[in-house]
């Protein structure tokens, strides 16, 4: 087999605005072919031919690039830049509207909660069905069948139908899957967020290990720092364009210090929120000083505050919103959640919000951070992730409090409780 296992050239995909992308069963094709020559004379919507196009999107524009067999390729990009579409379309679940792609060897995929699984199976069946369709013999699958059950952790569940699992549930059981049943090629899409730390930290390591096999990996993360762990190389997608195409740091680097967010205020009018959810929306986020003056500059030695301005428009159990604050080079400081506190645990009701989080003074290091944010429920669903919103930089200007006899190594820098006695 070749060298090269994906070729892509001038792969462009295009969506109309306020459409589904459709996948045709038997009943469809029936139906279509009687009404067939009404469309061809009044167009899919009814109407006439002639009449004003309907508005339309490129998800994807003009895309070439080649993955070389056990390359771990890292793809970035913010929420609707063409990432997912393009998992997609290489797993064969939607058509490219122009472009040629050619895949050699079999692919497993783990695009979406529930991709590849009946509903109505049992996990057992499943885990036969998705090797099955990878083009795997029954030994095959039974050979690995009590090795994929140990890494999910679906024992007692197993003979129970997955539309009866939690989606940190289907996600385990998707991802062992998909791990387990050797596909030359595996396609991973930012799913993995919805388990729980732990899991993730056990995925990371497992594709590791497939990497080293010879296989190949395309991992969608907004994770930069597991990117940088698990992949060399890395794209950038923005707009539908691949923007970068080079070794991770470098594209790391050049994504987090991209110029829309440099401002310290970041404001979407009609909300924003991730594809398909209804529940929540995020309308600003501002960082202030301790003068109340929104700036992203701040004295290393003084306390700052980020807002969040949100709405939640249905009742929301155990749903938590907070920040997540990055090096440039995209390994993670820390995240904060307001849901750590007890007051602000449990269920929350319809309405709009202001959330405030203070960072203490002396906390950062004097560099530039990268400001995201994350709402969701828990090991259930992520409702908005929004990654790169606001730089922030830590400057020691030198003032009165702010320095600590010297440069410290580290991101923090924390002013530490100490107690000292004499004892002689």
């Amino acid at each position: 087999m070749s060298e090269v296992v994906i070729k892509v050239e001038n792969l462009s995909k295009r969506y109309r605005l306020g459409e589904r992308e459709s996948y045709r069963a038997l009943r469809d094709i029936l139906a279509s072919s009687v009404t067939a020559p009404v469309k061809r004379l009044f167009g899919n919507n009814g109407k006439r031919k002639g009449t004003t196009e309907e508005p339309h999107i490129w998800a994807l524009k003009d895309v070439s690039f080649e993955v070389k067999r056990g390359e771990v390729v890292g793809i970035i990009g913010r929420n609707g830049a063409g990432k997912s579409t393009l998992l997609k379309i290489l797993s064969r679940i939607t058509r490219p509207t122009s472009g040629y792609v050619e895949i050699n060897g079999r692919v497993g995929s783990l695009l979406e909660v529930g991709t590849g699984f009946h509903p109505e199976l049992t996990g057992r069946e499943n885990i036969y069905l998705n090797g099955a369709v990878l083009g795997m013999r029954k030994a095959e699958i039974k050979k690995k069948f009590d090795e994929i059950v140990a890494f999910a952790e679906v024992e007692k569940f197993l003979d129970t139908p997955v539309k009866r699992y939690s989606s940190g549930m289907y996600v385990r059981l998707a991802f062992a899957v998909a791990a387990h049943l050797e596909p030359e090629t595996l396609l991973i899409d930012e799913v993995l967020a919805v388990g729980d730390t732990d899991f993730q930290k056990k995925c990371l390591g497992k594709m590791g290990e497939v990497a080293k096999r010879g296989r190949t990996i395309l991992f969608v993360s907004h994770n930069i720092s597991a990117v940088n762990r698990l992949c060399r190389r890395c794209f950038w997608i923005d707009a539908g364009l691949i923007r970068m195409d080079s070794n991770t740091q470098k594209v790391a680097s050049c994504y987090l210090t991209d110029g829309s967010g440099r401002d310290a205020i970041r404001v979407w009018t009609n909300g924003i929120a991730n594809r398909d959810v209804s529940e929540l929306k995020i309308y600003s986020i501002s960082v202030h000083n301790s003068h109340s003056d929104i700036t992203n500059k701040i004295e290393v030695g003084e306390p700052f505050e980020i807002r969040i301005n949100y709405e939640i428009l249905e009742r929301l159990p155990f749903c938590r919103l907070g920040i997540r604050i990055t090096t440039i080079q995209g390994i993670t400081v820390f995240e904060t959640y307001d849901a750590d506190h007890d007051s602000f645990a449990g269920v929350r009701r319809p309405g709009r919000y202001l959330g405030k989080c203070t960072i203490p003074g002396n906390l950062l290091s004097p560099s530039r951070y990268v400001l995201s944010i994350n709402a969701g429920i828990p090991n259930v669903k992520n409702l908005a992730f929004i990654d790169n919103t606001i730089f922030l930089d830590i400057e020691d200007t030198g003032s009165v409090g702010s320095s600590m006899h010297g440069k410290r190594d580290g991101i923090i820098r924390p002013m530490l409780d100490w107690e000292v006695r004499v004892i002689k």
